[in-house]
């Protein structure tokens, strides 16, 4: 590390974290393309002499089930080392640990200084700054929704709702409940207490209509800093749940009956230089860079779902009436609709993508809405007319299975100029392997309905 004492250079969190305390540990972190937190755990001592450290490619070449694509190009599978570089802005503690630990989400390089083109934050970063040479500033506001549910031990088994401090089994549609809030108090505390120490201020906590399902909101921000928070905050929700015996779930649909989880997507775009929010005029009004992002969602967004919604169970989420768009239909105030306009004044102004689900990267997540709008901007795309009623009695405008997702995603060659052609090359040939996996699995439905009565 340059710095000589470079404790005092931390992020003020981690600063006031440690006051008082030795450092013992810093976990040397980056995300892989599921948003896993892949890397080291080093001495401090030995992290304050490091600039950099080594992991292999291939970290990015495997499934969700840790088995390998053939991703890795012409030379073959030859794991070359990449160069992996601390970003300190992003140190924060690690306050379930049972020593004074740090972690450090790190940037990656390959030998020659050039970013590695299929690393989530990679390809996010690649997307801000085509907004930054046009002079704008995009903005994001995550919302998380996840689900406590009891442990489960055995894949068999149906996933179940965590039991409450009454003793009860977490209730389901009691939307807004604080009682039902309540049920989850002392792992809520720990998701604050956690936060805090961290540094991250959460704009607010709700029951969802799930049983056991939570909504947590981020204030908005810069997109890079947005996606490294919800990449920790994955990490910290389920280390206070396992402190109360029950497991935090980020899946699409872990409960057959219930709703299915969401990341929804808040957007606005400000001018660079004077600060003002592009998408209201001088008078308050819609401007045409408005109307545009929204074009650009309407139009590409398809091409990216399998970015949006990675995984066969994604596509369970998106079902007519379950509180999950089906529709690319846009509205003001209308939960009902893909691309929703909520309310508010004309500062804040902003565009809702309610596709995405919470078990996509972040990173990936927000680099795709993002590069839909932008290409909606650059191209000056209108959307189609506001929509009126209820959007679930529109027609179905997605994919509705990741193999027609993938489809359209190897066949958005725009979309891959603004992604990164080679990541998009690399996603696409992990992304088939593991749908190819999972058509290699027998379901208990094929077994219960099929085995005697075909």
């Amino acid at each position: 590390m340059a710095a000589k004492n470079w404790i005092e250079t931390l992020p003020e969190a981690a600063r006031a974290y440690l006051e008082g305390r030795r450092l013992d540990e810093v976990e040397c972190i980056i995300s892989d393309l599921p948003g896993i937190a892949r890397g080291k755990a080093v001495p401090a001592a030995k992290f304050a002499r490091q600039d950099y450290f080594h992991l292999p490619d291939s970290i990015f070449y495997q499934t969700i089930t840790g088995d390998w694509s053939e991703a890795a190009g012409d030379e073959g599978f030859i794991e070359r080392d990449m160069v992996l570089k601390p970003d300190m802005s992003t140190a924060t503690a690690a306050p379930w640990t049972g020593d004074w630990t740090l972690q450090v989400i790190h940037d990656a390089y390959d030998r020659t200084g050039h970013p590695i083109p299929y690393s989530p934050r990679n390809v996010l970063r690649r997307v801000v700054d085509l907004y930054r040479k046009q002079g704008w500033t995009p903005v994001v506001a995550p919302e998380m929704e996840f689900y406590l549910v009891a442990r489960n031990l055995d894949p068999a088994k149906k996933i179940e709702p965590m039991m409450g401090r009454s003793g009860r089994p977490a209730a389901a549609r009691q939307a807004y409940s604080m009682t039902a809030v309540d049920e989850f108090g002392p792992v809520i505390d720990d998701i604050y207490d956690f936060a805090e120490a961290q540094g991250f201020e959460i704009d607010g906590i709700t029951q969802e209509g799930g049983a056991g399902q939570l909504e947590i909101n981020l204030r908005h921000g810069d997109p890079i800093r947005l996606a490294d928070e919800v990449f920790y905050f994955k990490r910290l929700i389920r280390e206070a749940a396992l402190r109360h015996d029950c497991f935090a779930t980020f899946m699409a649909k872990p409960i057959a009956d219930e709703p299915g989880s969401a990341m929804h997507i808040h957007h606005s775009l400000v001018d660079s230089t004077t600060g003002k929010n592009l998408f209201s005029g001088p008078q308050g009004g819609d401007t045409d860079a408005f109307f545009h992002f929204i074009g650009g969602l309407q139009t590409h967004l398809p091409s990216v779902i399998a970015m949006l919604a990675p995984y066969v169970n994604s596509y369970r989420r998106y079902v007519r009436d379950s509180a999950a768009p089906i529709n690319l239909e846009w509205a003001r105030d209308n939960r009902t609709t893909g691309i929703r306009i909520p309310l508010s004044g004309p500062d804040s102004r902003r565009v809702e993508n309610r596709l995405a689900g919470m078990d996509a990267n972040p990173y990936l997540a927000f680099a795709a809405s993002l590069a839909a709008g932008y290409l909606g901007v650059i191209d000056e795309i209108r959307p189609s007319a506001q929509f009126r009623g209820d959007a679930y009695d529109s027609e179905e405008a997605i994919p509705r299975d990741l193999g027609a997702a993938l489809d359209l995603f190897e066949d958005a060659k725009q979309m891959h100029e603004i992604l990164g052609p080679e990541f998009a090359r690399v996603y696409s040939i992990v992304k088939r392997t593991e749908h190819n996996e999972f058509l290699h699995v027998i379901s208990p439905w094929e077994r219960e309905h099929l085995l005697l009565n075909v």
